[in-house]
């Protein structure tokens, strides 16, 4: 598999550049997490970085740009210690991998499809691409499941391959495709160009959100790492709460959008926010239901096998 192959020295093109508190401070504990593009999902993160809470954990993080399909075979490999996308991680430990979600931050999925001005009806998406991150990404399911609602079948759309939000939004933003599957602060941004929200799809599949997943040597042998690395992105969901107008400001710089594009991102973002940092039992069943379409999975399968909740505060 070319993702055996993944050279730890390519990694370091591509880290992502956040401002740090404390350059490699004496006695702090290295780790990397990866993630596909910027999205507004991984505010928790952000906030843990730039204002110190990782550090205070006694980390030093690295954030590293990576496609979503590679991730689970750079944490099995050594060259990441932690990905993102719950969805992602449970697939591939189905697969026989051995990784955990020890971290749920959402409690549901913002994904929206946003289209062209002049898609009004399902037959117009027929012979017309649309943009998703990745075939069996969330975005992928949830436009499935999106074109199912409107009585289309799979063969009648099409589907670019962008690696991220960010690049999807940039596919439709220069008319390379019909339609995107977007999550704030895109989808705004979106339509402030032109663009329109066509459908509302978070509430059309089971398909579990962000968090943070590693792999079961991780949590064997440096338990403590992962254990404050949750409790700092922990205490960024704390911070984002309480600081309303110093997030907002973060939406707009990260994501050149305006402050009322920000504002209901941030409002979209609060509202799915986890309250326990746990992952619903009913969304892992849905999202397994999703992968026997593809793939046999028995039907005794236990969700829990996927997670080990056991270094979250008490719930």
């Amino acid at each position: 598999m070319r993702e055996r192959n993944f050279c730890p020295a390519v990694l370091i093109a591509l880290v992502i550049s956040f401002p740090n508190p404390a350059l490699s401070a004496e006695g702090l504990r290295k780790i990397r997490i990866a993630f596909p593009s910027p999205a507004f999902s991984y505010l928790p993160f952000y906030a843990a970085q730039e204002k110190g809470l990782l550090q205070k954990a006694g980390l030093e993080a690295e954030y590293i740009q990576m496609r979503t399909g590679i991730q689970p075979q750079a944490v099995i490999n050594g060259n990441i210690n932690f990905f993102p996308s719950v969805s992602t991680g449970i697939s591939a430990a189905v697969s026989g991998l051995p990784l955990v979600v020890v971290l749920n931050l959402y409690n549901g999925a913002p994904w929206i499809l946003v289209t062209r001005k002049e898609i009004n009806r399902s037959e117009d998406f027929i012979g017309n691409k649309v943009a998703i991150s990745g075939i069996r990404t969330s975005p992928h399911f949830f436009a499935m499941a999106g074109f199912k609602k409107m009585g289309l079948q799979e063969k009648d759309v099409g589907y670019i391959i962008t690696g991220g939000t960010a690049s999807s939004f940039a596919a439709l933003a220069t008319n390379q495709v019909a339609g995107a599957v977007l999550t704030p602060p895109f989808d705004d941004k979106a339509v402030s160009l032109g663009f329109k929200k066509f459908l509302f799809l978070g509430d059309l599949a089971d398909v579990p959100y962000v968090g943070l997943i590693t792999s079961q040597a991780e949590i064997k042998s440096h338990r403590e790492r992962v254990q404050g690395t949750i409790a700092a992105l922990l205490e960024g969901v704390s911070w984002l709460r309480l600081n309303r107008a110093e997030t907002v400001k973060m939406i707009v710089e990260k994501f050149k959008v305006n402050n009322v594009e920000a504002e209901r991102t941030y409002e979209t973002m609060v509202s799915m926010l986890t309250k326990d940092g746990r992952l619903n039992l009913k969304v892992v069943r849905g999202y397994l239901d999703i992968l026997r379409q593809d793939r046999p999975l028995p039907a005794d399968i236990d969700p829990q096998k996927f997670s080990d909740f056991s270094m979250l505060p008490p719930g």
